[in-house]
C-alpha cells in the first residue's frame, strides 16, 4: 500500500506546488478525518465528543431540501352506465408548480421607486438647472407627441385601434420622476376625451353563452369584439382613476411622504375632474353607478376643491336628468352616506338635492319635447299618390301608429312619475330623520330650505306633524332669520297648494313673519328678501280670502318702513308687493289719508298685526321714497301715493306693471356691479361766486332791510371829527 501511495504522489503535477504545500497535502491525505470533517466548523480535528447543542447547530447549517410533491388535478369525465348503475369516471393530471420567487427578488420588488429615483437622479448628475429643465421639456414633448399620435389613431378608427387604448393606458404608470406627474395628467384627460367620443349611445350588455355559440357575420363579430374591448378598457381606466384617488387618501392618512403629497393631490384632482366629466357625458353607458359610488363620498371631503367639483357635477346631473334613473341612483347613495356618517356631513352635500327636477309642470314639458312627432298624410296626398286599397291600408296603419304612440307616451310618463316619487320619498326620509334626530345640526338650514322647495309635493298625511315640528322650532328661538323664513315658506306653500282645502288659520306664522321684517336691512343677504317676497305672495295675495283687513294694512305699513332700510332692488320688490296687496285689499287706501279710522293709536313696536291699530297711521315713508336715488323706486313711490291707479299720469308702464316682485328684484339687482338704469351722479356743491345774504330774501324784505341800513348810516357817529375836536381843546 505504501508503494501505491508513493506512486500516486509521484504522478501528481508538482510544477505548480511548493514543497511545503506538497508535504502538507500528503500528511492530510493520510488522515481519514479530512474527508469526513465538517469544513465549516473551527474546532480541532480530534476534539472528542460534541455537545448536543453543537450537533443541533451543525444540522441547522445544512441547507434544507424538501422533496417537491407533484400536485395532481382531478378531471371529471363523462360517466359510464352499465347494469349495476352509473360509474363516475375521472383522471389525474400533473400540475407543474411554478417556482416561487426568491427572497432577494421580493426585496428588490419592494423598493422599485428607490431604484427608479436613483436611475433618474443619475441622469441629472453634473447638469446645471437650465440643462435639467431643458432635458425635462424635451422628454415631456416626446411624451406629448406619442400621446397625440395614439389618441388620433384611436379616434380615427376605434374598431381596429383598440390596442392603442391599452398602450395609452400603460402610460399612466410613467416611472420617470421628472415628467411622471405631467404625463399622467395628460393621459388621464386624453383617455377621458377619447371615451367620450368613441362610446356608443347605448349600454353594452355582456353576451350570453347561447349568443356566443351562434355563428354571426364578420361585421357583427367585429362589432362584438370592439364593444367587449371598449367595456374592458373603460373599466380598467375607471379603476386606475379610483386607485389614484385612493393613493392620495392613503398618503394623506400616513403623512409619511410629505414631499409627494402635493403631487398626489394634483393627480387626484385631475382624476376627480375626469370622473365628473364622464358622469355628465355618459349617464347611459356602463359603470355609471360605479362612478356615482366613487364621487358621492368625495362630496364630504375636507379638501375644498375636490368637494366643490363633486357637488357641482351632481347638481348638473340632477338638472339635465330628464328620465330620473341617474337621479334615483345618486339620491340612494347620498342617503346611505348621510346615515352611515350619523348626519355629520357638510351642508353642501344636501344642498345638491335642491337641483332635482321633480316638478309636475317640467315633466309634462319634457314629455311633449321628447315625444316623437309623426307626420301623417292628408286626404289630398292619399288620393293623389295611393289607390283605393292602399288608402284603406294606410288609414288602418296610421290609426295603429297613433295608438302605439299614445301607449308609449303613457308608459314613459308613468315610469317617470314612479321614479320621481321614489326619489322624493328618499329625500323626505333624509329630511325628516334630521328634523327628528339632529335638530341642532348644521344641516338644519339646508333641510328647511329643501322642505320649502319641495313643500308642494309633500303628502298631506305628514302635514300635521310637520306643522307642529316647525312651530316648535320657531318658538325655541334657536333659529336664524333665514331658517325661520324657510319654516314659514314651507307652511304657506303647503296651504296654498294641496292644503288649500284645510281650514287652518296659521296666525302664529303671520306674527313671526311680521316680527322678522324689522330685523332685515341693507346689510343682510339679498336671499332673505327673496324668501320674504315668496312668503308675502303665498300669505297675502293667494290667501286674500282668509286674511283680515287689519292684518293686510299692518303688513303694508311695516313693509313701507322696511323699504327705507334696504337696497334699491329690494325696495322695488317690496313696493311691488305692497301694490299687489293694495289691489287685493282696496280699502288699504285708508293709509293714504291722515284721518283716524276708529279708536286707539298706532303701536309700531307691537309684533301682533291684528292689534297694532295700523288703520290709524299713514304711509309717510312714500314721501321720502319720492326723493330716492333710484328712478324706479321714485316711480313706484309716486304710484302708490296716488292710490296705485291703473290709468292716468301716476300709473306704471306696462313693463313694470306686468312683472312680479321677484322678477323686479332680479332685474334691478347689482349682479353686474352697475345700476339699472344708470344713476345720475350728485351735483357739485362748490359755488362759483359768493351770494350776498340779502339776495336770498324776497322783494318786500329786501326793501325793509335797505331802509334800515340807510337809517343806520345816517345816525352813525363821526369818530374822526370828534377826535380832532378833542385835540384842539388840549
Amino acid at each position: 500500500e505504501e508503494e501505491q501511495e508513493e506512486e500516486f504522489l509521484e504522478s501528481l503535477p508538482t510544477d505548480m506546488m511548493d514543497e511545503d504545500d506538497l508535504q502538507q497535502m500528503t500528511t492530510m491525505a493520510r488522515k481519514a478525518s479530512f474527508i469526513t470533517r465538517d469544513l465549516s466548523s473551527c474546532g480541532p480535528v480530534h476534539g472528542g465528543k460534541k455537545r448536543s447543542s453543537d450537533v443541533v447547530r451543525s444540522y441547522e447549517k445544512v441547507p434544507r431540501k424538501i422533496a417537491k410533491m407533484q400536485e395532481k388535478e382531478v378531471i371529471h369525465l363523462l360517466p359510464i352506465k352499465d347494469k349495476s348503475g352509473v360509474i363516475p369516471q375521472s383522471m389525474e393530471r400533473v400540475v407543474e408548480k411554478q417556482p416561487e420567487p426568491e427572497e432577494e427578488e421580493d426585496d428588490d420588488a419592494d423598493k422599485p421607486d428607490e431604484e427608479e429615483s436613483e436611475g433618474a437622479s443619475s441622469c441629472y448628475v453634473g447638469l446645471t438647472p437650465e440643462q435639467r429643465e431643458q432635458l425635462r421639456n424635451q422628454k415631456l414633448n416626446e411624451k406629448k407627441h406619442s400621446i397625440a399620435n395614439l389618441a388620433s389613431a384611436i379616434v380615427s378608427d376605434p374598431m381596429n385601434n383598440m390596442k392603442c387604448v391599452k398602450e395609452l393606458r400603460g402610460m399612466l404608470m410613467e416611472a420617470d420622476p421628472s415628467v411622471a406627474v405631467s404625463v399622467r395628467k395628460l393621459v388621464m384627460v386624453s383617455l377621458m376625451e377619447i371615451f367620450k367620443d368613441i362610446a356608443p349611445t347605448y349600454r353594452i350588455r355582456p353576451l350570453t353563452a347561447e349568443e356566443k355559440s351562434v355563428k354571426v357575420k364578420k361585421e357583427t363579430k367585429q362589432l362584438r369584439e370592439f364593444e367587449e374591448g371598449l367595456v374592458s378598457q373603460y373599466k380598467f381606466y375607471l379603476e386606475d382613476l379610483e386607485q389614484t384617488i385612493k393613493d392620495w387618501k392613503q398618503k394623506k392618512r400616513k403623512r409619511s411622504q410629505a414631499v409627494g403629497l402635493q403631487s398626489y393631490l394634483s393627480l387626484a384632482e385631475v382624476a376627480v375632474r375626469c370622473l365628473s366629466e364622464l358622469l355628465l357625458a355618459l349617464p347611459h353607458f356602463n359603470f355609471h353607478n360605479n362612478i356615482v359610488v366613487i364621487l358621492v363620498p368625495l362630496m364630504n371631503d375636507p379638501t375644498r376643491t375636490v368637494s366643490d367639483m363633486c357637488c357641482d357635477a351632481f347638481k348638473k346631473l340632477f338638472q339635465q336628468d330628464k328620465g330620473g334613473v341617474a337621479s334615483l341612483a345618486t339620491v340612494r347613495v347620498i342617503s346611505g352616506l348621510v346615515k352611515s356618517l350619523n348626519y355629520n356631513v357638510r351642508p353642501e352635500v344636501l344642498q345638491t338635492l335642491l337641483s332635482l327636477r321633480i316638478k309636475e309642470v317640467e315633466m309634462k314639458k319634457d314629455l311633449e319635447a321628447s315625444a316623437p312627432k309623426k307626420r301623417f298624410m292628408t286626404n289630398k296626398d292619399k288620393k293623389k299618390n295611393l289607390s283605393r286599397m292602399q288608402r284603406k291600408w294606410k288609414k288602418a296603419e296610421e290609426k295603429l301608429e297613433k295608438e302605439l304612440l299614445e301607449a308609449e307616451a303613457t308608459e314613459s310618463k308613468e315610469k317617470k312619475i314612479k321614479l320621481h316619487t321614489e326619489t322624493l320619498n328618499i329625500v323626505f326620509l333624509v329630511y325628516f330623520r334630521i328634523l327628528k334626530k339632529a335638530q341642532k345640526s348644521i344641516l338644519l338650514p339646508v333641510v328647511l330650505e329643501g322642505l320649502a322647495n319641495f313643500a308642494h309635493l309633500i303628502n298631506l298625511e305628514f302635514f300635521d306633524d310637520l306643522l307642529n315640528v316647525l312651530q316648535n322650532l320657531i318658538q325655541s328661538g334657536d333659529l336664524t332669520n333665514r331658517e325661520c323664513l324657510h319654516c314659514i315658506q314651507t307652511v304657506f306653500t303647503i296651504l296654498s297648494g294641496q292644503g288649500d282645502a284645510l281650514n287652518i288659520d296659521p296666525l302664529n306664522f303671520y306674527s313671526q313673519l311680521y316680527r322678522i321684517l324689522l330685523r332685515l336691512h341693507a346689510g343682510t343677504p339679498d336671499y332673505d328678501i327673496i324668501i320674504v317676497l315668496r312668503c308675502l305672495d303665498a300669505m297675502l295675495t293667494r290667501r286674500r280670502k282668509q286674511v283680515s283687513l287689519q292684518r293686510a294694512m299692518a303688513f303694508v305699513k311695516r313693509l313701507s318702513v322696511l323699504s327705507l332700510h334696504v337696497l334699491h332692488n329690494s325696495s322695488v320688490g317690496i313696493l311691488a308687493a305692497n301694490r299687489a296687496t293694495m289691489h287685493s285689499f282696496p280699502k288699504c287706501d285708508f293709509l293714504l289719508d291722515n284721518e283716524i279710522q276708529g279708536s286707539g293709536f298706532y303701536l309700531p313696536e307691537l309684533n301682533e298685526p291684528e292689534h297694532c291699530n295700523a288703520q290709524n297711521t299713514a304711509l309717510w315713508e312714500l314721501h321720502l321714497l319720492q326723493r330716492h336715488y333710484h328712478s324706479v323706486v321714485r316711480r313706484f313711490a309716486i304710484h302708490l301715493s296716488r292710490g296705485a291707479p291703473s290709468e292716468g299720469t301716476a300709473s306704471l308702464s306696462v313693463d313694470l306693471s306686468r312683472r312680479s316682485p321677484l322678477e323686479l328684484f332680479e332685474d334691478y339687482s347689482l349682479k353686474n356691479m352697475a345700476f339699472n338704469p344708470p344713476v345720475a351722479p350728485p351735483g357739485s356743491k362748490k359755488k362759483d361766486h359768493f351770494v350776498v345774504g340779502e339776495t336770498l330774501l324776497d322783494g318786500e324784505l329786501q326793501k325793509l332791510v335797505s331802509r334800515v341800513l340807510s337809517l343806520v348810516e345816517d345816525t352813525q357817529p363821526d369818530f374822526a371829527a370828534t377826535y380832532t375836536h378833542i385835540r384842539a381843546q388840549d
